[in-house]
């Protein structure tokens, strides 16, 4: 089995590996983030690869401090890491609508 550090390298080379990954670790998951990609028209390993350097950018110190914790205490740092910036990319995506509508006066 790939390693998670295999996966990603692959992902950019080719398509489909990081989405097998991740159907393998978290079936459930992997379904979400295909219909998330798929409204954006993109595919899942875009949408893995976009969700990392969108944590990177974007994740608060909080963010930070809780992932730092469940790497910590993890077995698999680079799962716990790669999925759960793909959660993070999820919420904040839903979240955003309603934030912006309140920014602009309007209630959700």
């Amino acid at each position: 089995m790939a390693t998670l550090g295999d996966a990603l390298a692959a992902a950019r080379r080719s398509s489909g590996l990081l989405a097998r990954w991740m159907e393998a670790h978290d079936p459930d998951l992997a379904a979400r983030v295909q219909a998330a990609a798929g409204d954006r028209g993109e595919t899942l390993d875009g949408y893995a690869r976009d969700a990392l350097a969108e944590f990177d950018h974007r994740a608060t110190a909080e963010d930070w401090a809780r992932l730092t914790s469940r790497l910590r205490d993890a077995d698999d740092p680079g799962r716990v890491c790669l999925l759960d910036m793909v959660r993070w990319r999820l919420t904040a995506e839903a979240a955003a609508p309603a934030t912006e509508m309140r920014a602009h006066g309007r209630h959700p």
